[in-house]
Formats: C-alpha cells, structure tokens, sequence
C-alpha cells in the first residue's frame, strides 16, 4: 500500500526522485573515518552498482589523497554523475574540475550566524560571490549544483532571492541543507513549496540528523516537490549524521510509490561494506539494515510471522537483500522455538520443545541471551536424553561454595524414585566436588566411572553457554555419552552426570 493514494490534498509528489549520495564526502567527515583512495573507489563502485544518480565523490581541494580518490573515482567508468565539492572559490572549482568530475558541488551560507561570524560577509557580498562561483563553474562546462550553507536559518526572504540569482546565473540544481538538523518536516514543507513557485530548475535537499528528523525533512521536502535527496549510506556524516539511503529508498518506493534507481536488492550489501570499511558499526536496532530489523522474538509475533509474514512485517528482508531471523528470549513461544529448531534441522517432540523453552525463559528472566548455536546445543542435548517420565533421578537443589582460601564443598539434594537423598563432598575444584556429591548418592542404585568430561563454551565471551560432554562407564562396561547445556557451568556438569547415570539405569533394565 502506498499512502500517495491518501494524501492528494496540498502536495505535489514528483514522477521520480534522484539519490545523491554524498558517503564518500559528508559521510567520511563522521568523527573518526577516514578513507583511502582505494577504499573510495570500492565504495563508488557498490554506489553505482547500488543504481545511486549522483556520487559526491570527495572535497578535492581539501588535501593530495581527497584529490587523488576522486580523480581515480572520475576515471573509473562508472553510469552514476561523479560529483565534487567546492567552495563559492574559484581555485577550489578549478581543483574539482581538473579531477574530471561531472558536476561542481558548489556553497556558501547564508545564514547571519554564518555570514557574519564565519564568513564576516554582508548579504550583498556573500550574494555577489555565489553568482560568480555559479557562473564561473559553468564556465569550465560542468553540472553545477548550489548549496545555501544552513538554509534553514537563513532568512527565507534573502534565500529566495539568492537562489533565484544563482538559477539566473546558470545553476543546474539548487540544493537547501539543513546544515545542523534544525528543520522540522512542516518547515521543509512549507520552504520547499516557496521555492518551487520560484524556481524552475530541480531542487535538492540535504538533510542532517541532529534531531533525528533527516529522513522525515527529506521525505517532507519530497511531499512539497523536492526531486532529489542527499542522503549517505547507514545515515553517517557530521555530528549525529544524514539522512539514511536505506530509509529514504524504502520509503520513497514502499509508502509513497514513488521510483528511485536504487536496486533495493544491494542495500544490505552496500550497508556491511560500508560498516566494515568506516569502522562504523551498525545499530541493532536501525531501521532496514540493522540486526533487530527482521528479527522477532515475542511469542505473539513470531506465531503471526510464521503463519505470514505479513503479519509483522512491513517489508520483505528479501526485498533489501536480507533473510528474517527469529530470535530464541524470555519473550519467545512455543511456535517461534519450534520453527528455529525445525530450520536447524531438529525433529522433537512436543515435550522435548516445551522443556527448551523452560530452558530459554529461565536463562531470559535472569538477563542472559540465548543465540541459535545454544539453541542448537540444547536441542543436541535432548536428543540424547531421557524422556521425563523415564527419568529416574532428579536434582532438586544444589550449593556450590569455593574460594581462594577456602576447599570447594557442594551439597545435592537428589530424588531417586520419589525418594529423596542428601549429600556432600569436597573437591578440587567446584564442578568435581559437585560430581563426587552427586556420584555418592547415585551409586546407591547405579555405580559409574567417569570416563570423559569436556567443557566447551558454545558462542564465546563470558556470557555463553556452557555444554558439557560426559561419558559414564557402569560395572558392567556399559558407556553412556549425554551433554547438557546450562549458563551455570557447575549446573551443566551436574545435569549432564545425571542425564547419563539415568540412560545407565534405562539401559541396565531393559538390557540387563
């Protein structure tokens, strides 16, 4: 459903928007990245097979490598307009246009806090070289694109009369930032829609996230005319960033229907490569590209996207060339664990599943994550064990206490066919002291040797699960081999000692 439907009163979509991505330019002024050429060539090179119009290539003049990156990028063949910024200075013009570039990026603010504490201009001068630097760049026969530097704290009056004079001047575009991210979409509305009553040529926008508003202005000034939007990938650039690729493309071609040349497909791809180079790492939770995006944990949603995904989900990960990704938490149900475990290929019962989902509640409410290779290994562990019903000992309580002065000693509270059994044992160690208690009660019914005993940390870090192998030999040189999985590493040996001494008894009775 595209909302361009509904909303016919006041506003004039254009046909087609324009993406000028400008990730290589205000997108590498985030703090803290920088890129080689080389880099900037890889990156232009997904940008174009992403399908974006414009690459703002770099800042030429700013430095040997900026100049070097964007000749390079002009070089290189690629179908989208190479772009170049430029101050309203004639040497910075000439240095964009020797690096090959399609199109000059000019600017110059006209903002009074700009022009009078930065730039300690007047209105007239600051008019006066904005035309110049038009005409002038036009004069070495490129695209000219020109940006008012916080236009929207400038006073709308002089804006206007400012554009007008840069579009008389040969202006190919104009673009209006929002330089510090001060705009609100009804502003950018109403701004955009004074502009286009007066200017003829397309207009741009250029919108920072300061507010977290960079999307909505964009899709604002699109709502009023705008045909083109500055935006950069994963939404970096200065201070709090841009308005996001990835979102602004979504939008404009799901909510409002309104086509871009962005192949939707590579946005994922060109997201992580991004990520990757800059060392910007992405935010879970960021819309279309972030881990969280098309994950779902609660019960209630996973049920609805099992069923159709539909349900929960605006889009298909598909379309931006990703996969949906169900989540095992305290929030989880029966449905959403018993899909996760179907795709790894597991076929349980329905007990089986409902005792992996005590299992990934109780983790859950004390604040730890279940990922899909603990998942996997609980599943792996049920598989090897016993159903309840046929579970002759159960652990009713156990307490662990160690030190660095102090022998570790551990007590169990067992029940052996409803009867209950107490017992304590020291040990070297936490997980031995546990094991010997436990095998001083077992033995009663079903003496063991323990033959092996592994410890593996199943995703790494100090919050992962615990899976611990054991392989139990009875008098009669039976071995049984189970594994458990705990976030308590003492629990998980205990449990899988326990699970092997009940396959023990399961076996010795029926193959005695």
């Amino acid at each position: 459903m595209a909302w361009r439907d509904y909303l016919k009163d006041g506003i004039q979509l254009p046909d087609r928007v324009y993406v000028f991505d400008t990730t290589l330019r205000d997108g590498e002024q985030t703090p803290e990245v920088s890129l080689t050429p080389e880099e900037k060539l890889a990156i232009a090179k997904q940008l174009d097979a992403l399908g974006v119009d414009v690459i703002e290539a770099g800042f030429p003049v700013i430095s040997k490598g900026e100049m070097e990156a964007v000749k390079t990028i002009s070089e290189a063949g690629l179908k989208a307009e190479i772009c170049g910024l430029a101050r309203a200075v004639q040497r910075d013009i000439d240095v964009a246009v020797d690096c090959g570039v399609d199109c000059v990026h000019t600017f110059i603010a006209t903002s009074e806090v700009h022009m009078a504490k930065k730039l300690k201009m007047t209105k007239e001068e600051v008019l006066a070289r904005a035309v110049e630097a038009v005409e002038y760049a036009k004069s070495r026969g490129v695209v000219v694109e020109f940006s008012a530097e916080d236009a929207t704290r400038s006073d709308w009056d002089f804006l206007l009369e400012v554009y007008t004079a840069v579009e008389r001047a040969g202006a190919d575009r104009i673009n209006v930032p929002d330089t510090v991210g001060f705009a609100i979409p009804r502003a950018m509305f109403q701004l955009i829609r004074r502009l286009k009553d007066r200017i003829r040529v397309p207009i741009s926008v250029h919108c920072h996230n300061d507010m977290g508003l960079a999307v909505a202005n964009s899709l604002a000034s699109v709502e009023a005319g705008a045909e083109q939007v500055h935006v950069t990938v994963n939404g970096l650039g200065e201070r709090a960033g841009n308005a996001s690729l990835e979102e602004l493309a979504v939008c404009l071609n799901v909510l409002y229907g309104i086509p871009t040349n962005i192949k939707l497909s590579e946005i994922y791809k060109t997201s992580q490569m991004v990520s990757s180079m800059t060392g910007v790492i992405v935010q879970p939770n960021k819309a279309i590209v972030g881990s969280n995006a098309f994950a779902h944990e609660s019960g209630i949603h996973t049920h609805g996207v099992i069923s159709s995904p539909d349900t929960y989900e605006p889009i298909s990960p598909e379309l931006v060339g990703r996969s949906r990704r169900l989540v095992a938490g305290k929030h989880a149900g029966r449905h959403g664990v018993e899909e996760m475990l179907r795709e790894m290929g597991f076929s349980l019962t329905k007990q089986q599943i409902d005792e992996i989902l005590a299992k990934v509640k109780e983790i859950g409410d004390k604040g730890g994550k279940v990922t899909d290779a603990d998942l996997a290994s609980m599943a792996e562990a049920l598989t090897g064990s016993l159903p309840p019903e046929e579970r002759r000992i159960r652990l009713e309580d156990l307490i662990v206490v160690t030190g660095n002065k102090t022998t570790p000693v551990a007590t169990v509270r067992l029940l052996i066919d409803g009867k209950e059994y107490r017992s304590s044992h020291f040990g070297v160690g936490p997980i031995d002291a546990a094991i010997k208690a436990v095998k001083n009660v077992v033995s009663e019914v079903a003496a063991f040797d323990l033959v092996e005993f592994r410890l593996d940390s199943i995703t790494g870090g100090t919050e992962a699960l615990a899976n611990v192998i054991v392989k139990l030999a009875d008098e009669s040189g039976r071995l049984v081999s189970t594994r458990a999985v705990r976030e308590d590493i003492v629990m998980a040996g205990v449990e899988a000692i326990i699970n092997a001494a009940n396959r023990l008894l399961y076996l010795r009775e029926r193959k005695p």
